[in-house]
């Protein structure tokens, strides 16, 4: 199921122009929902090297998606924000996902998308009592000071 609806979201993806990769994409989504997150807390988020983050945020910034800025605590840090642009951009992609999953779904019979939404129901109830994930969402809270939750 997570496959196919990676295949979904590829397909969200591949609409959108320009054609942002998957790991530019989650760099984006983390940076709109943390705005203002330091360039060291997305390193430490992505478990990712330095170098490699800021060679992502570089191609996002000469796409004008991402904008970089001075940390008003440090001037040694850089914060991230996502531009107008970007929100755009990502407001694209996310339009058309929803579009592409409301057609999959209208095609289900009606009494499968009935037991579907209750399955989610009893799946995210079962998801949100695990200590696991409201560890990893505080953590990505701390990470930026912030706790607004959007998905991609």
């Amino acid at each position: 199921m997570v496959e196919l609806l990676d295949l979904l979201w590829e397909q969200a993806r591949g609409q959108a122009s320009p054609y942002v990769p998957a790991s530019q994409l989650r760099v984006m989504c983390i940076v709109d929902r943390q705005d203002g997150i330091r360039m060291r807390d997305l390193t430490q988020l992505l478990g990712a090297a330095a170098p490699s983050v800021s060679r992502l945020i570089d191609r996002l910034q000469a796409l004008g998606f991402v904008a970089r800025g001075n940390c008003p605590s440090s001037r040694r840090e850089v914060m991230l924000t996502i531009t107008p642009a970007g929100q755009t951009h990502l407001t694209r992609i996310r339009d058309v996902r929803d579009q592409l999953l409301v057609q999959a779904l209208a095609a289900m019979p009606a009494r499968q998308r009935t037991a579907l939404t209750q399955s989610l129901a009893g799946l995210q109830q079962t998801l949100l009592a695990q200590p696991e994930l409201h560890r990893a969402r505080e953590n990505s809270t701390t990470a930026s000071g912030q706790g607004d939750v959007r998905s991609a």
